[in-house]
Formats: structure tokens, C-alpha cells, sequence
């Protein structure tokens, strides 16, 4: 029997071909919802007193007098440009909003994530490492809470004590008055700060990173912890174990070489989607810490029905989600290639 690995570069291709009819898909179930909610979006714009001669003329410009598939014609062709139309709320182009704002949700995910992968791991080692000891179950009941107490519940405790009674962490923006910014390069302050060689701008902008990221990743890293401590805690007795053990491997190598690789498969699955969903779930914490995020700016632009702005960052969102999955599927497939997509057994 032989098994037949396909090669990389076509296991991505396919992944990319079929992102591509997904965010067409989405694109067009979003274009229609964001149709058929009830509100004028002219009339929201100009205001209750505009006259009807001017709501009617944005309308046209708009494209709301065609039939929805024309709309969505002229709407995605734009998309294609770049051009996602513009904002109702901040009357400029949605594409320099996006430009604006989604580099700092990212730069906030990009912190929350990594504080996700190092901190689930290192809990859910511990935890299999010291099994039905007193560690697993500080471990394992932290991991409750830390679930089910939501992000936002977290960010304004954090907002009481480090804000009010315990000073020592910045609690609103991304940088202090006072601080110069970086010059813009990829709109992450702390990346741009080192780029530039100005450290008393990335200690500033990192320390600004701190209480909003550690207030987004923790139910996503106790979750992952606890998946991970599963895993090994099923893994620790399997027969390829046993081998290595009776060749007389430490057992630290045992734990951190061949028992962590397999069981971090089900854990890295899950963090893709976790880390996906940062973004999504980040409104809150952006509104509590005043963060300039994209997620704010979505939410901000639902309750005003800005239909291009809407539409825009939810696709921003499914392509963030697309492209996380990528990378989530070629990571597990390096960790076991057996779960490579399209791997096929000849007889």
C-alpha cells in the first residue's frame, strides 16, 4: 500500500481557488443583507430634512434606484478596484478608512494571539505534565473562569484597577500624548517604532497593547490550554510512547519532542479560528480602551446603516478568516501529514 502526498504547492492552490469562491459567496450574501435591512441609506446620510430632490440624486449616485443585481454589479466591480465607495459616517472613501483602521485591530489581535500560543501551550504542558495534582487543578479551574467570563467583563476590570486604583499601565489609544508616532509603514505602531529605531514609541505603543490584548486572548487561551492538556493527557500512554521511552529517551525529551507535536494538532485548529475571531470579538474592548480598530469602526457603521462601509469590513474580516485557515491547514499538515488534504492510498 502506498500513500500518495500531495505537494504543497498544490495543496495551497486548491485552498486558494476555494477561498476565492467563498468571498464571492460572501460577498453577495452580505451585499444582500446589508440591502434589505429596513432604512433609506440616502436618507440616513443627508439627515430627516433634506429635500427630496438631493436624497433622490445621491440614491442614483449610489446605485439604490437600480435592481439589486445591477447594484451588486457595480458594486463588486469597485471592489475589484479597490473601491469599496464611500463612507455615509466619515464622508471618505471606505478603502482609506480600512487603510486607517484595521492595522490597529491587527496589531491587537497579532498581540492577543501570541500571548494565546505561548501561554495555552505552557499552561496545557503543565497541566498533562502534573496530572491530578493540585497544579492541574489551579490549571483547570482557572481555565473555567477564564472561559466564562467574557472578554469585555475582563476589560473593564482591568479599566477599574490599572486605570483608577492601580496606575501603572495606559488604559486609553494606542500611544500617550507627548509620545512622537512613528512614520506610517505598515500602520502597526510597534513594528513602525522599530523600524524607525524609535524605542520610547514602541515601549509606549507595547505598553498600550498589554490590558487590551491580555483582556482579548485569555478566554481563547484557557480554551486552548485545556485542548491541549486533553490532547496529551490522551496521548501520554499511546504504543509509539511506550518505543520511545524503552529506548531509554529522558523523559522531558519524551514530553516536549514526540508527545507535544501530535497533540498540538487539534490545539493549532482551534486557534486559527480563535485568532480569526479576535478581530469580530474585539469591538467592545476597542470601545472600552477607546482602541481605533476596525472592529469599532464596523460596529460604529452598522448603527448608522453605512452600507459600503459595512459590507467592506465584514469581507476584510472573511479574507482575514480565509488566509488564517490557510496557514491553520499547512501547519497541521507539517505536524502530521497524514491530514494533508488530498492525500490518496493506492492498494
Amino acid at each position: 500500500m502506498e500513500v500518495k502526498q500531495v505537494k504543497l504547492g498544490s495543496f495551497l492552490l486548491k485552498r486558494f481557488l476555494l477561498s476565492i469562491f467563498v468571498i464571492i459567496g460572501l460577498s453577495i450574501v452580505i451585499f444582500i443583507i446589508a440591502r434589505v435591512v429596513p432604512g433609506d441609506p440616502a436618507r440616513m446620510a443627508l439627515g430627516p430634512r433634506a429635500p427630496e430632490d438631493v436624497v433622490q440624486a445621491l440614491r442614483k449616485e449610489m446605485h439604490l434606484d437600480k435592481p439589486l443585481p445591477v447594484e451588486y454589479f457595480y458594486w463588486i466591480k469597485g471592489v475589484v478596484r479597490g473601491d469599496f465607495g464611500q463612507s455615509l459616517v466619515s464622508k471618505r472613501p471606505v478603502a482609506e478608512d480600512i487603510k486607517e483602521f484595521f492595522p490597529a485591530t491587527m496589531e491587537l489581535a497579532i498581540f492577543a494571539g501570541i500571548l494565546m500560543v505561548i501561554f495555552a501551550i505552557l499552561l496545557g504542558v503543565l497541566a498533562a505534565q502534573y496530572k491530578n495534582t493540585w497544579i492541574d487543578s489551579l490549571i483547570r479551574m482557572l481555565s473555567y473562569f477564564g472561559i466564562a467570563i467574557p472578554a469585555f467583563v475582563v476589560a473593564i476590570i482591568f479599566m477599574l484597577l490599572f486605570g483608577y486604583y492601580w496606575p501603572i499601565l495606559p488604559v486609553l489609544g494606542r500611544l500617550s500624548s507627548g509620545i512622537t508616532p512613528p512614520r506610517t509603514i505598515t500602520g502597526l505602531l510597534t513594528l513602525d517604532s522599530l523600524i524607525e529605531g524609535n524605542f520610547p514609541a514602541f515601549w509606549d505603543a507595547f505598553k498600550h497593547l498589554i490590558l487590551p490584548g491580555v483582556a482579548l486572548s485569555l478566554g481563547g487561551l484557557f480554551q486552548e490550554a485545556r485542548i491541549t492538556r486533553s490532547s496529551m493527557v490522551d496521548n501520554m500512554h499511546k504504543d509509539f510512547l511506550a518505543a520511545e521511552r524503552g529506548y531509554g529517551i529522558p523523559e522531558k525529551i519524551v514530553m516536549f519532542k514526540y508527545l507535544l507535536k501530535p497533540s498540538l494538532i487539534s490545539t493549532v485548529s482551534i486557534m486559527g479560528l480563535d485568532f480569526a475571531s479576535l478581530l469580530s470579538n474585539a469591538f467592545l474592548v476597542e470601545l472600552i480602551f477607546n482602541w481605533p480598530g476596525i472592529s469599532r469602526y464596523g460596529i460604529n457603521a452598522m448603527l448608522h446603516k453605512d452600507l459600503d462601509a459595512i459590507s467592506a469590513v465584514i469581507i476584510v474580516f472573511g479574507v482575514v478568516f480565509l488566509v488564517v485557515n490557510i496557514i491553520v491547514d499547512v501547519i497541521v499538515a507539517l505536524l502530521d501529514p497524514r491530514i494533508r488534504l488530498g492525500a490518496a492510498r493506492d492498494v
